[in-house]
């Protein structure tokens, strides 16, 4: 368990590269920050400056090439795929491509969200705590369709309740509101922001909307892979 005095995320000199040899190109250029507990932090900046690397560097989606990236109290750099796949779990993840799986419902899609954490939980309360999630989502008569059915924005929506159905201790997210309107797009991030009043989840959204930047505890901009100004 992580120590509740603990930043659940801290990065120290963390560099990324990508490619090899006359080929190789920095992406994040000495990077050190913590994200405090309970907290919306969101990261800003220019498309290709390196905001998306970022994140899923933070998510254990990438390795840590150089530097040290400390994630619920577990070092990243050098951790085993076991050990960061048990991280894994305690986290939520939406991106812009909802990578929904077509042939299962909306309730299905989110039941995903708990099952990754084993399948002996139990089956009504799973069910109960989807359904509560989609309907708070405005989704509650879309329960039961199939992701054909459904539109841009309420496909984003399944995969936000598939995020967030499991109460992860950390939520990465990637442009989450992009393909919402305005009411949509403030009532996801309102939820974030209850979540980590109630349950000391620590959310970072990478996001171009200015429309939610006003909801942020912290606002991080980064530019050619620098952290510029926060």
């Amino acid at each position: 368990m992580t120590n509740r005095g603990e930043p659940p995320i801290q990065l120290k000199g963390v560099n990324h590269w990508f490619g090899a040899g006359e080929t190789r190109i920095q992406a994040i250029f000495d990077a050190s920050l913590s994200i405090e507990r309970g907290s919306l932090t969101i990261l800003r900046g220019p498309s290709g400056s390196g905001k998306t690397t970022l994140l899923t560097l933070m998510g254990s989606l990438r390795k840590v090439q150089e530097g040290s990236i400390r994630l619920l109290g577990r070092e990243l750099r050098g951790a085993s795929e076991a050990g960061q796949e048990v991280l894994r779990r305690r986290l939520g993840f939406i991106f812009q491509a909802h990578n929904l799986h077509e042939s299962l419902t909306a309730r299905q899609n989110t039941l995903m969200g708990l099952q990754v954490h084993g399948p002996h939980g139990d089956a009504a309360k799973q069910d109960a705590a989807a359904v509560h999630i989609l309907e708070s989502l405005g989704l509650g008569k879309r329960i039961d369709y199939l992701p054909e059915k459904l539109s841009g924005g309420q496909k984003q929506r399944v995969a936000i309740a598939r995020a967030l159905v499991s109460n992860p201790e950390i939520v990465f997210a990637d442009e989450p509101t992009a393909a919402l309107d305005k009411d949509a797009g403030l009532h996801v991030v309102r939820m974030l922001k209850a979540l980590g009043k109630t349950r000391g989840t620590s959310t970072v959204i990478v996001t171009h909307d200015a429309r939610i930047i006003d909801f942020a505890d912290r606002v991080i901009t980064i530019e050619d892979g620098r952290l510029v100004s926060d």
